[in-house]
């Protein structure tokens, strides 16, 4: 197998880093990171070892079967051989997977944004929707969902709404939510049962610590203002809303949730910087696929990713030609279908590029 030596190197590599760690005291500070690249390496380590033995054992069967005159025992033999050849692939395949380079951010929490696009007050209701789903994903997940802020039309529908989202490997499974999400159904306000088509943006952008990215305070302009409700009115007395704009990108977040306006500068803070890191992911990732065909996992937002059609209780991605006929379920969080299938694309799409 071609990868051999790679796997050996990664096994040399692991009893380095365990021998390295049976003194942690002179590590110092590198102690943090080699105990998780330690850590991370446990699970590969792992299949190496398991895919090791069974090439071991279907070595040793290939050898004894020839001489083995005992017709049990070889039916015995021969049951374990097609065992072992199902296996081994399967294990390779693993491996595979377990070596793709990985994405940083993977293990990061996320900030979820979502936004009512075209359509009107059926797009607020959409994006009200989408929201939700989100939320009882998270649920699911048992992942902490905290939001940050939320505009309401008043009538149901939201503006734009956004939350972090804490937990094990949040980014990684939501990475693929961004996008434009069209909808496709029947208003309560339609007497005439005609199907309406509008939209809502979702931006998943892993939650960036001070450690990624540096934010100059020269860089920022610091407005403060008062909250306003539906319809502009006003909703606080004080000056406690916040808006952040750095300057030499032009990105802006404004929050007002909060009644205190320094609780509001950190959520707003803490946005401004996600948004941040992920212009500069962004800017890396078409650098490295600057002469790829189809970027993968770029999370370009001008794609129509995903269209839900309620009257056919239908959910198509377009990404990977996907359709599931259980709206109802999905809109209630169970996204797992269309995720790891996206996942699974995105890996297989990764694996042909390492060939």
């Amino acid at each position: 197998m071609s990868f051999t030596p790679k796997l050996n190197g990664i096994v040399t590599k692991f009893a380095d880093l365990e021998k390295k760690l049976l003194d942690p005291s002179s590590l110092g500070q590198n102690f943090a990171r080699i105990s998780k690249e330690h850590s991370d390496m446990i699970p590969v380590v792992a299949l190496i070892g398991e895919y090791k033995q069974a090439q071991k054992e279907l070595a040793d069967i290939d050898e004894i079967l020839p001489s083995t005159t005992d017709q049990e025992m070889r039916n015995l033999l021969e049951n374990e051989r097609f065992d072992l050849t199902k296996k081994i692939p399967d294990l390779e395949q693993q491996m595979k997977i377990a070596l793709l380079p990985r994405d940083a951010a993977d293990e990061k929490n996320a900030i979820l944004e979502v936004r009512a696009g075209t359509g009107g007050e059926e797009a607020a209701l959409f994006a009200y929707k989408l929201f939700a789903m989100y939320q009882k994903y998270a649920e699911k997940k048992k992942w902490k969902f905290e939001i940050l802020s939320i505009s309401d039309t008043g009538l149901g529908g939201y503006k734009d709404a956004s939350a972090t989202i804490t937990g094990r490997n949040v980014f990684a499974r939501l990475k693929y939510e961004s996008g434009v999400h069209r909808v496709q159904r029947v208003p309560e306000t339609e007497s005439q049962g005609r199907v309406h088509t509008s939209a809502a943006t979702v931006a998943v952008l892993p939650e960036a610590e001070e450690i990624d990215i540096k934010i100059e305070e020269k860089d920022l302009r610091i407005d403060v203002f008062r909250s306003s409700g539906p319809g502009g009115q006003s909703v606080n007395t004080t000056d406690s809303a916040v808006r952040i704009v750095h300057v030499p990108t032009g990105v802006t977040v404004s929050m007002q949730d909060e009644k205190s306006q320094i609780k509001n500068r950190e959520k707003a803070m803490k946005v401004l910087r996600s948004r941040l890191y992920e212009a500069e992911r962004d800017r890396a990732d078409k650098e490295r696929s600057a002469n790829r065909k189809e970027q993968v996992g770029s999370g370009d937002r001008s794609e129509r990713i995903r269209t839900y059609n309620f009257p056919q209780s239908r959910v198509t991605d377009h990404r990977i030609n996907l359709t599931s006929y259980r709206i109802d379920d999905i809109m209630l969080g169970e996204l797992d279908e269309f995720i790891d299938a996206l996942t699974a694309d995105d890996q297989a799409k990764k694996m042909s590029e390492e060939d």
